[in-house]
């Protein structure tokens, strides 16, 4: 049975894998997260945009003190996810849930984040509550190639009137020397039923599988990373079948896609939780190629949910569940309703 011993260096963690005593094995390791950051709104109001909905808008003092200490919780959170086993934060990180590009640079200028020197990528969307998504990465570790905002159009069922909502985004770029893609998404929810509401979330992923496929019509062995709050569970029809997704990975075939939360929701846990149900919308799934046996590049090694103890609530009618921020018309000093999920990818880098 072979050892793993663990050895820190400049924040990069190397595992060394002795299978015996002649044969050592040294592997660099990487997170990327993905993260709702629940209602991350500046507490000025925005005349473009329909942000007086928003919690921090609702309330009539000390905005300003709220939204410090939000943007302080929400560096928290990033500069922990993955820490305890790379002695770093993400290199890669997809949001949802932020009013705008000023939002997410009072994060990542933090005081826990800003050594990081994250680098940040947005574009506005036409959402209606005026939420989008993001891309924020370490930039000496990462380099964007290219990027790209793909709107969703999608219509309401008896008016037929356009329904406005998040854009997805495309980034595509090198992690150290690695061409990845990352599809960072926030998929319509389910405030009408799910059922209702369910051919959004279908065409939300219709637009994410083209996304795919193009990216893999340029280059079949693509590694593909395709996260975000979903506002669907890992088996169900948006994901299971138009993704096509396996939750094995020996399973996946080429051009495939491996969700490795499914086996986690099967297993009774997920990222947010409503009525005493807990729900897994928040995923991050990965393409063949991130399954191989090579390690001489970026290969998946496994993935989690943050659902560290100081990310949930311990009383009141969300006890159990994560801490969100505001409830009740006020802000609870909380992080956010969802748990951020994470995957380690490593990399062989000799002995």
């Amino acid at each position: 049975m072979r050892k793993i011993k663990l050895c820190f260096l400049t924040f990069i963690l190397f595992f060394i894998v002795q299978a015996n005593a002649q044969e050592k094995k040294v592997y660099k390791i990487h997170t990327i997260a993905f993260y709702n950051l629940e209602n991350l709104f500046d507490p000025v109001d925005d005349p473009t945009k329909f942000d007086e909905a928003s919690p921090i808008m609702k309330l009539n003092t000390n905005r300003e003190e709220v939204y410090k200490k939000k943007v302080s919780n929400m560096a928290r959170v990033l500069a922990d996810i993955g820490k305890e086993d790379t002695n770093n934060s993400p290199a890669v990180i997809g949001v949802c849930e932020v009013e705008n590009r000023e939002v997410l640079e009072d994060v990542v200028n933090d005081t826990l984040l800003r050594s990081k020197d994250y680098g940040i990528i947005h574009y506005p969307s036409p959402d209606v509550r005026g939420i989008d998504v993001a891309l924020l990465y370490q930039k000496k570790l990462f380099t964007p190639i290219s990027t790209s905002s793909h709107e969703l159009k999608i219509f309401d069922d008896q008016t037929r009137k356009r329904v406005y909502t998040r854009d997805q985004l495309l980034v595509s770029g090198k992690l150290e020397d690695d061409l990845i893609h990352v599809i960072v998404n926030h998929w319509p929810s389910r405030s009408s039923g799910e059922a209702k509401s369910r051919p959004k979330r279908v065409a939300a992923a219709k637009l994410t599988k083209h996304l795919v496929d193009s990216l893999q019509a340029i280059d079949p062995y693509a590694k593909i990373f395709v996260m975000g709050d979903l506002n669907d569970d890992p088996t169900n029809e948006s994901i299971k079948k138009v993704l096509k997704t396996e939750k094995d990975k020996e399973k996946v075939g080429f051009k495939g896609i491996y969700n490795p939360y499914e086996n986690y929701f099967k297993n009774g846990l997920g990222t947010t939780a409503h009525r005493d149900a807990w729900s897994l919308f928040d995923q991050i799934m990965i393409t063949k190629p991130l399954l191989e046996k090579d390690y001489s590049s970026f290969q998946f090694y496994k993935a989690s949910i943050y659902n560290k103890n100081y990310l949930i609530g311990k009383s009141g009618t969300y006890k159990g569940y994560p801490k969100r921020s505001f409830s009740n018309g006020g802000f609870t000093d909380g992080f956010s309703d969802h748990f951020p999920v994470y995957v380690y990818i490593i990399k062989e880098v000799g002995n």
